[in-house]
């Protein structure tokens, strides 16, 4: 179906498409506006499963069912209903804007000529992502910095999927993989292990959460190098930890870095300022780095020792400006 041809109909009949992340699944965890929007819809567009998940909420609306892999056909259908003058609530599971139906949509919409000035209006209703509520079921995993991957070759070759797995793992970011494997894709994950076994301890914490929030709800807490031994499937999610990530008592917790400031007693450590950067951080970094190469220590060696690239070094120290002339204080918690 090609949504050019889709005609534009006087503003006074124009509809809405909202874009509604329901959450992980369970109604309790849908938010006030996702539930709002639902219930304003004249037409609910969304993936089997998920229409399923919030059947209570749908009752005599007209409902259109997609398969897993009719995206774009969920996208058009939307635009259909709109260009009709109805008001349409195309769900997603978690937010739809993280692995969702925002970004099909768009493309939809301008392949159709559609502007934020057109008569149709598009809203995009947050959801809490799979991410968020596999953390919340497990501990404290994302308390510091973590990103989100996709196995899913469907749509990305492996190369960019693998690229992006070995800077995240040698990076020390906790990561999340989305799309972890299904009947038909089994390697990825094996693939993604390898890569991360690499950068990481093999007794890195690792979780696999599979539909959370939902009536088979599973927690499977195991290891990096055991990680393909767990069942794991299309409604899993598995979390890596970082080198800093631990378990106890069957909680994943990955820790801020007060430790890095802050002794046991929670008085500062010996050079660090509260509300203020470390030592280490930026200001100081560069300080040790300036002195580092006043020594003598070669662009390279610092690369090394730092394990940053050497360009980077180099433009750090060929700047001439000395940066903020003092460290400011920090509102962050």
């Amino acid at each position: 179906m090609n949504a050019e041809a889709t005609p534009i109909p006087d503003p006074t009949t124009a509809g809405k498409i909202m874009l509604v992340g329901i959450g992980p699944g369970h109604v309790d965890h849908m938010t006030a506006r996702a539930r709002a929007a639902i219930a304003e819809a004249d037409v609910v567009v969304g993936y089997v499963t998920y229409i399923k998940l919030v059947a209570d909420l749908i009752e005599g609306k007209e409902v259109v069912r997609k398969g897993m892999t009719e995206e774009l056909d969920r996208a058009v259908s939307a635009l259909e209903a709109a260009r009709a003058g109805k008001k349409v609530a195309l769900i997603s599971s978690g937010d739809a804007g993280v692995y969702g139906m925002a970004g099909p949509t768009y493309e939809v919409l301008f392949q159709a000529g559609w502007t934020p000035d057109d008569p149709v209006a598009v809203e995009i209703v947050p959801g809490a992502s799979a991410l968020n509520a596999c953390a919340a079921l497990v501990g404290a995993p994302l308390t510091h910095d973590f990103c989100a991957i996709s196995l899913s070759d469907l749509l990305t070759p492996w190369p960019v999927i693998a690229r992006r797995l070995d800077a995240a793992a040698a990076a020390d970011f906790v990561v999340a993989l989305y799309n972890p494997k299904s009947g038909r894709r089994t390697r990825q994950i094996v693939e993604a292990q390898r890569i991360f076994l690499r950068h990481r301890r093999p007794d890195t914490p690792a979780v696999v959460v599979k539909s959370a929030y939902r009536r088979r709800q599973t927690i499977h807490h195991t290891t990096l190098d055991r990680l393909i031994e767990a069942d794991i499937g299309m409604l899993s999610t598995v979390l890596i930890g970082n080198s800093a990530t631990f378990v106890r008592d069957g909680l994943m917790v990955t820790p801020r870095g007060y430790a890095n400031k802050y002794d046991a007693e929670h008085e500062t450590r010996e050079g660090e300022k509260p509300g203020r950067s470390l030592s280490t951080g930026l200001l100081g970094w560069l300080a040790a780095l300036r002195e580092q190469a006043a020594q003598g220590h070669t662009v390279n060696d610092l690369a090394c020792l730092y394990n940053l690239p050497a360009d980077y070094i180099a433009a750090t120290l060929a700047d001439t400006e000395d940066g903020p002339a003092a460290d400011t204080e920090d509102t962050e918690a």
